[in-house]
């Protein structure tokens, strides 16, 4: 071989290695370069982890997901269709000389504006925001105040509608506002992104974020009347404040998921609010929106007096909570129904309550003739509960 022909070979051979060494080099830079800022891409082949061997218990696979952390076109979407619900009641309470003197207290919860008709708005919120409301008050998106009255409640859910007369918002709010876009609670997933929106502290509209945690989780919530409730209700790891009660969950889609109902308050637990779930609410509303109430020649009569039973007095007496029957009448739909005097009423129409109150309200959008599901705890029984059917008769 001439000396021409040796020089090339040592020019390919030096050729190939300076490739061998800067591919290595290169990629060896890339990989750390990608680890350093962040950008590190991973190929298809390494997105799915080799079973190996029969039997050997796989890996898990690379996750493509991202976090969100701008929020802001959802929250200028959804904020005009939630509002401040500001709670005016008076209570009783003795003083020092053995007479009674009333104070007048306020309260605030947030509301989502849910659907309309020809004459009202309506407003999805709890139960124990608008509850002993003397007077209530919605503020919407543009600071403005209206009137706001109660169009029905589901203690035993925590939920309430509250009804907003169109004659009483002006038009520029009519334009400022929304209507809420509901979503569907049953889709969500366990660690996918979340929003609340609501009146926290009552200082007006704020936004938290977070995760949805977990799903139909199991929570025990005492009502306003000390009654504990049960309810399987989503939770998040987003901030919930006093004030967040009745504000929205909501998806990355910014639709309605959930209606905010409580934090769990302990001092060694963080991150841990809950909503009721929008699919199992949805029902609930729309049923609380279009009920009407019954002719007064049509009102119905139960045909009892009876007392609150609270969970205070409940556990003093060990006698189950609700209301307590202090008589009946005779021939009442009640009486024919074999409830009797010292029976403790724990359901009706199928509705877990807790107060004489709630009966009553109940009873407006019931008309005479109607028989009803009542459950009743038998005192002579040992306080063992019965489901009876009473028949409501006429009110006159």
């Amino acid at each position: 071989m001439n000396g021409f022909g040796k020089k090339m070979i040592k020019v390919v051979a030096i050729a190939l290695v300076f490739g061998l060494v800067a591919g290595a080099a290169f990629q060896g830079s890339y990989y750390v370069v990608g680890k350093l800022t962040g950008n590190e891409k991973v190929s298809a082949d390494a997105t799915e982890t080799s079973t190996g061997n029969k039997g050997e218990i796989s890996g898990t696979a690379v996750s493509t997901a991202t976090t969100v952390s701008d929020v802001s076109d959802i929250v200028d979407n959804v904020m005009p269709s939630i509002v401040a619900v500001t709670n005016i009641s008076y209570s009783e309470y003795r003083n020092f000389f053995g007479g009674t003197q009333t104070y007048e207290s306020e309260s605030a919860g947030s509301g989502i504006i849910i659907s309309q008709d020809d004459e009202n708005l309506y407003i999805a919120t709890n139960n124990h925001v608008v509850s002993g409301a003397e007077s209530l008050t919605i503020t919407f998106c543009d600071e403005k105040a209206v009137p706001a009255t109660v169009k029905g409640t589901d203690a035993s859910v925590d939920l309430a509608v509250v009804a907003v007369s169109l004659k009483d918002v002006e038009d520029s709010t009519k334009e400022a506002i929304k209507v809420a876009t509901v979503g569907d609670s049953s889709k969500l997933t366990v660690g996918e992104s979340a929003v609340v929106i609501g009146n926290a502290l009552g200082y007006g509209q704020s936004v938290t974020t977070g995760v949805i945690s977990a799903l139909e989780r199991e929570v025990q919530l005492q009502d306003e009347s000390g009654k504990t409730i049960k309810n399987k209700l989503l939770q998040t790891d987003a901030a919930v404040n006093p004030g967040n009660s009745g504000g929205a969950l909501l998806n990355m889609k910014g639709e309605v998921v959930g209606i905010v109902s409580a934090k769990y308050s302990d001092t060694s637990v963080e991150g841990m609010g809950y909503a009721i779930p929008i699919s199992s609410a949805q029902s609930i509303i729309e049923g609380l929106i279009t009920r009407q109430e019954v002719s007064e020649g049509d009102a119905s009569y139960f045909g009892i007096a009876g007392v609150d039973v609270t969970s205070d007095v409940s556990g003093q007496y060990d006698i189950p909570s609700g209301v307590y029957v202090t008589k009946v009448a005779a021939n009442s739909g009640a009486g024919k129904a074999g409830i009797k005097k010292g029976d403790v009423i724990t359901k009706f129409d199928g509705k877990e309550i807790s107060s004489m109150e709630e009966i009553s309200d109940m009873m407006q959008y019931i008309s005479a003739g109607t028989k009803v599901k009542v459950t009743v705890a038998q005192s002579r029984n040992g306080y063992k509960e019965t489901e009876l059917e009473v028949t409501l008769t006429n009110k006159k």
